[in-house]
């Protein structure tokens, strides 16, 4: 019968341990700081992203630079805990965005040019932005790209978000890994 060696197996736990703890540490200041995983719920950023979508939200990035019109952001909804909503930045603080009856998105008076919406926005779903609305200086406007079907910053739910309620921008679908990739924002 072999001989167990007590300060081998001592060792081994505290080495295993040590480690174990390291991933740990690791594993909590990347979630905390740098990104963390987030699931799409719903529809209202199809066709760009679908329900059941896996991500990776950066959450660095604007520690180092602004948000950016056309960025993919998720950020809390303030009336329900745990519960983040992922939309596209229309607006960037100081402008005044609107939408006419055709559905045509302006900011600052000029037409935006984009091709993120999935449709034209009907007349009914203009929301807050019938009229003008103009935004503060740490205040951004984000629509989902499925624009007749998202609650986004035309509802008084959930309006314009603040620069420090941003969580990050979304950065990586990991799943469905047929859709595994970057994200386009700009």
């Amino acid at each position: 019968m072999k001989k167990i060696d007590r300060k081998k197996v001592v060792k081994e736990i505290i080495s295993t341990g040590l480690y174990l703890l390291g991933v740990l540490l690791f594993t909590y200041f990347f979630v905390t700081f740098i990104g963390q995983r987030t699931e799409v719920n719903g529809d209202s950023m199809e066709t760009t992203l679908a329900n059941g979508d896996q991500l990776v939200v950066d959450k660095i990035s604007y520690r180092f630079r602004e948000p950016q019109r056309f960025d993919i952001i998720v950020f809390p909804f303030r009336y329900l805990p745990d519960t983040h909503y992922i939309k596209r930045i229309i607006g960037l603080p100081g402008e005044i965005v609107q939408i006419d009856e055709a559905g045509t998105i302006y900011i600052d008076g000029e037409v935006l040019e984009e091709s993120y919406g999935r449709e034209i926005i009907s007349a009914q779903k203009r929301g807050l932005a019938v009229l003008p609305v103009i935004l503060g200086e740490d205040e951004y406007f984000v629509l989902g790209d499925n624009r007749n079907n998202s609650a986004d910053s035309r509802d008084a739910l959930v309006g314009n978000i603040r620069r420090g309620d941003i969580v990050g921008r979304a950065w990586l679908r990991i799943w469905p890994f047929g859709g595994f990739g970057f994200l386009r924002h700009q």
